[in-house]
């Protein structure tokens, strides 16, 4: 459950909401050496104010390469070079714009509902194989208590996952 936890605060974090944020840029791959790196590992991300970043490569001749990747990812961002490298410029967004994001948001977080799901019924599946097998001398009233706990668990990883993406929704429509 954990691993889906993260997996939704890491998808909920490429999110744009209208902010400068250089976790944006953390999926973004470049073409550089031979190979995809990612743009941390190319440059210094610098928060420069609330609606900049700022890209400074350790060699400048990844600088395009950086760019381009930029460009290519369509997160909406304008990318403009300066002497030390680029400018990100995160513009506002749009009402229309904001709803898309928000639907984003909502499709995320039934994707870690599913997974839940997923895992709820595999757990219950392997409860019940132990029950039928008399393993571990687990009874009928076992079972249920087992059933309970899990359902409790499930319950609130749900919540932390529903207070997750509203956080998410409330930065997107602010």
């Amino acid at each position: 459950m954990k691993d889906i936890e993260e997996w939704l605060l890491k998808e909920l974090s490429v999110i744009r909401t209208g902010r400068a944020t250089p976790s944006i840029l953390d999926f973004v791959q470049v073409d550089a050496y031979g190979s995809k790196m990612n743009v941390k590992e190319l440059a210094n991300i610098i928060l420069e104010d609330v609606k900049t970043v700022r890209v400074e490569p350790w060699d400048m001749t990844v600088g395009k390469s950086i760019e381009k990747a930029i460009n290519e990812s369509n997160l909406g961002l304008s990318v403009a070079p300066y002497d030390k490298g680029l400018r990100i410029i995160f513009p506002d967004l749009t009402s229309e714009r904001r709803e898309q994001f928000v639907k984003v948001v909502k499709n995320k977080l039934e994707e870690a509902r599913v997974s839940l799901r997923s895992l709820r019924d595999k757990t219950v599946k392997q409860i019940e194989e132990k029950e039928k097998s008399g393993g571990m001398g687990m009874g009928e009233d076992d079972k249920f208590r087992l059933k309970e706990e899990m359902q409790k668990i499930i319950d609130e990883a749900n919540t932390k996952l529903d207070i997750s993406a509203e956080k998410k929704e409330v930065e997107i429509k602010s």
